[in-house]
């Protein structure tokens, strides 16, 4: 059984989808589409006629409405929403910080659309573990004990 997308069903299965922000490889996957140049001319083109929107090379979102935490995850992988962030959520940290905090194989710092992403390096060992780490909504996030640590 062939699970590839046929025309006229590409951007429907995107637009279904619960995901607000797609990589390249996601969209090959929900395609069934094993040739990633192919996927990459086809959302290049649902990019021109508005059908998409592009957040990043090899990035991709439904609209401007997307997910930031999930888009956070997105740019390195693995990763997953941490540190000051998870514990400004529950009110363990009193003052706000509008930077989305991941943690990540590198140290880096990135704004797209006036949103701050600063990633930090955790070992490979501690940043592959599942240990303390939920995935919630599209993405994967540190629970408070782990943010913790």
């Amino acid at each position: 059984m062939d699970n590839k997308a046929t025309k006229g069903e590409y951007v429907d299965i995107l637009l279904r989808s619960p995901k607000t922000v797609f990589s390249t490889k996601d969209t090959a996957l929900l395609w069934g589409e094993q040739n990633e140049n192919a996927t990459s001319v086809r959302l290049r083109n649902y990019v021109k006629t508005g059908k998409l929107r592009r957040i990043r090379r090899g990035l991709y979102a439904k609209d401007k409405n997307y997910s930031k935490n999930e888009l956070a995850t997105k740019i390195f992988a693995p990763s997953y929403i941490s540190f000051e962030t998870v514990l400004g959520a529950v009110g363990v940290t009193f003052q706000y910080n509008s930077q989305i905090f991941i943690a990540s194989y590198q140290s880096k710092e990135i704004e797209i659309d006036g949103q701050k992403y600063l990633f930090k390096r955790l070992k490979e060992k501690i940043l592959t573990s599942n240990i303390g780490i939920e995935n919630k909504d599209g993405y994967s996030i540190a629970t408070t004990g782990a943010a913790l640590s």
